[in-house]
């Protein structure tokens, strides 16, 4: 069996906007039976909330949807990740410039905005943790619209 294609999530705190993708695209790769070919993370480029739950917020929102997220942890950004991923996919264009600086200096997978892999208007998934619940929702629609073009490109590749 070939190596699982690795995707990593990141946003700034991992505690709402890539936990949710990472719950969401692991709802969509078990669903198409590629859980055993697809490896999943998520992180943050701060260490604010190392160690702590998504945010209640994003996990009732997610849970609304049929997806449990509230196993997830917090963790920071590693410079090693773009070594051991095979996409590096972040979601608004400070982190990925906070990333991308850390690409230029070691190399490994490119870091690149994950609303690239939808058809959105939006390029940037927006920080809902200061605004209401209808963030959280909007959140989740623009992620489950990329995931669903990132699985494509996956697809892609593994065939």
């Amino acid at each position: 069996m070939t190596e699982p294609v690795r995707v990593l999530f990141v946003c700034l705190g991992n505690i709402c906007r890539s936990p949710s993708a990472e719950g969401v695209f692991r709802d969509l790769v078990s669903r198409s039976g590629l859980q055993e070919r697809i490896e999943i993370d998520s992180c943050g480029t701060g260490d604010w909330h190392l160690g702590k739950a998504p945010d209640a917020r994003a996990t009732q929102a997610a849970r609304k949807r049929g997806i449990d997220i509230s196993d997830l942890r917090a963790r920071q950004f590693a410079i090693e990740d773009l070594a051991g991923f095979d996409y590096v996919l972040v979601m608004d264009r400070q982190n990925l410039a906070d990333v991308t600086e850390a690409w230029q200096r070691t190399g490994g997978t490119r870091p690149q905005l994950f609303l690239d892999f939808g058809q959105s208007e939006y390029r940037e998934v927006p920080d809902p943790y200061y605004g209401g619940d209808d963030g959280f929702e909007l959140v989740l629609d623009l992620i489950h619209e990329a995931a669903e073009g990132l699985l494509a490109d996956i697809r892609g590749r593994l065939a």
